[in-house]
């Protein structure tokens, strides 16, 4: 019998990470940075969202220097805004026919600027993760 474990490597198998640059500090986002993202963003509002996204999307010259503020904020803290963490979760069904208490999968609906936040970090660490040594694209 072939389990799991059998066909997975051990993690001593893997090298440890020697890549020469460590992330320990983000760059700064900046406002048109910001406000690039902000053009390119579909108008998707939530129910978590404290200021509907039409408006934040509407005045993106005033938003986007916020944002930016609060993203540098969260990168030299080392925090995420808490309020931003919360989801409004609702059950999707995957098919009207099946059982509705077994064929439903939840959607989290997040903040929007909490989206926008995400992606201005990725925005700094997909970069350092993918020039890494240790990276595998597969």
């Amino acid at each position: 019998m072939c389990t799991l474990s059998a066909l997975l490597p051990s993690h001593s198998s893997f090298s440890a990470h020697n890549g020469s640059v460590i992330l320990n500090k983000l760059d700064p986002i900046t406002a048109y940075e910001d406000h690039k993202l902000l053009s390119s963003s579909l108008p998707k509002s939530s129910n978590m969202d404290i200021i509907p996204t039409s408006v934040v999307l509407r005045c993106q010259s005033l938003f986007s220097e916020i944002i930016a503020r609060l993203a540098n904020l969260s990168f030299s803290e080392g925090r995420f805004p808490g309020k931003f963490k919360q989801a409004s979760v609702t059950p999707l069904l995957k098919s009207r026919s099946l059982d509705k208490s077994l064929s439903s999968r939840p959607i989290s609906n997040l903040n929007f600027i909490s989206k926008i936040l995400e992606r201005l970090f990725l925005s700094r660490f997909q970069p350092h993760i993918l020039s890494s040594t240790n990276f595998n694209r597969y």
